[in-house]
């Protein structure tokens, strides 16, 4: 295949002029830069995202950048090149019809991880404008619009009716379009299959690309570590929150990134709408203490970044009285009412989806629970079905796990640790014996582990 050039004005260091006085930009010499850890400029970047995208660069050049990248890195002012680049590669949204500041949240995924239904709805029963896209998940964390989907709710939105919803009630949660950064999902498969997927500065693009698409002003992020998230370890976590709050720094957006545990499933809840049944209990008061303090944690961010609070204090007694006065559980019918979905569902659970059957899993040995392989836990819900593992894979909403006992916990080998929720018995043994591993448990009572770990 031969080589695609491109001329450009601009001066490089890293290309060759012609006999015109222009510049000529390869990939293979963009290639060569980077292995020998150089820093690529703008212009170098943006040919060679526009030329992979547009099929002119092939999957043998971007595959050995990639490597080139996962060796050498990037630098934050590169990465926020890359970042833009791939956010130029579709059509950006435009949200300078709804008034205010925008706040978006992401998290970087994990088991249990339904902080998005009650949150967003929180946040907008304080007077901050969200304005959500969301995605679907893959592997043993569930996606945003999975379990929107156990509720019935519409989320294939046109931008316009999107902004609408947002403009009258503060609060719409639409399904990733199309369009949404192209480059990064052509270049996310290709990380996929070429062992790259780990490269921090790959991963920031990655998250920060889509969010900036989506119109945010400003970003709230959910860093996760532990058994059950990504990044396993709290250095790398942390590594990859600075790298994305400097990205937002490059691009002229403001961004808080908080390091959050996941050495265990948050909640006590796995799967669609059994997670979407504990979201709509902490809003009625009855939820888990770590979602719930997860849920005023972010959500004091998004309130003082939207200007709402001074402080994260002030914003957390105004998140405090949304809850108990019912405004966000209100707001949360409000958005299920606008988007078509079981409204009712907030005072009746029965309504969502149900399992035909609930089988309990038992410890085997008594003591204290001082350990829970979160990864296990998400891979025991997406065998009963909860999850998938292709993009083709059907999800069954009904199905799940709810955890009884969690890290400190006492138990007897004769109670429960779990209760699975099943419709298709082929392998529940399984699931009962994965689960029964992924619990340690031992004579000593430990603390758990600290949820909130740190702001970058």
């Amino acid at each position: 295949m031969s080589q695609k050039l491109i001329q450009t004005e601009i001066q490089s260091t890293t290309t060759n002029s012609n006999r015109n006085g222009f510049i000529v930009f390869t990939a293979e010499s963009i290639i060569r830069n980077k292995r020998d850890g150089h820093e690529l400029s703008k212009e170098e970047i943006d040919f060679l995202i526009s030329g992979y995208s547009q099929g002119n660069i092939p999957d043998y050049q971007m595959s050995a950048w990639l490597m080139a990248v996962y060796y050498k890195g990037m630098n934050p002012r590169e990465t926020a090149h890359l970042t833009m680049a791939m956010v130029r590669s579709g059509e950006q949204l435009d949200l300078s019809s709804i008034p205010g500041i925008k706040v978006d949240k992401h998290s970087t995924g994990g088991v249990g991880d339904k902080i998005t239904l009650a949150l967003a709805a929180l946040v907008a029963a304080a007077g901050v404008k969200v304005a959500k896209m969301s995605g679907r998940g893959l592997g043993h964390t569930g996606g945003t619009i999975d379990k929107l989907d156990a509720l019935g709710l519409s989320t294939d939105l046109s931008p316009e009716r999107f902004i609408e919803l947002v403009n009258r009630t503060g609060i719409a949660v639409m399904g990733q379009t199309a369009d949404l950064a192209p480059a990064d999902k052509k270049l996310y498969a290709l990380r996929d299959v070429t062992g790259t997927v780990e490269s921090i500065p790959l991963i920031a693009s990655s998250i920060m690309s889509k969010k900036i698409f989506a119109g945010a002003d400003k970003i709230v992020l959910d860093v996760k570590t532990g058994s059950g998230a990504f990044m396993k370890t709290e250095k790398d976590a942390v590594e990859l929150a600075e790298a994305m709050v400097a990205i937002g720094k490059e691009v002229g957006r403001e961004v808080v990134a908080i390091i959050t545990s996941m050495e265990q499933p948050l909640g006590y809840a796995v799967g669609n709408a059994n997670e979407v049944m504990e979201a709509i209990e902490t809003l009625r008061k009855n939820g888990p203490a770590d979602l719930t303090e997860l849920c005023l944690t972010l959500g004091s961010h998004m309130v003082v970044l939207a200007g709402k609070a001074n402080t994260e204090a002030e914003a957390r007694a105004i998140l405090e009285r949304c809850i108990e006065d019912g405004s966000a559980l209100g707001k949360l019918k409000e958005f299920i009412t606008n988007q078509h979905g079981i409204s009712d569902a907030i005072l009746d659970l029965t309504l969502l989806p149900q399992a035909a059957q609930v089988v309990p899993v038992f410890a085997g040995k008594s003591g204290y629970v001082q350990a829970i392989d979160a990864e296990a836990v998400g891979h025991c819900a997406m065998l009963l079905g909860a999850g998938r593992e292709t993009k083709e894979d059907e999800i069954d909403h009904a199905v799940g796990i709810t955890l009884t006992k969690k890290i400190g916990d006492q138990v007897a080998a004769d109670a429960p640790i779990a209760t699975l929720y099943v419709n298709n018995t082929e392998k529940v043994e399984d699931v009962k014996r994965m689960l029964t591993d992924a619990y340690t448990i031992g004579e000593e009572r430990i603390a758990p582990p600290e949820l909130i770990r740190r702001v970058v």
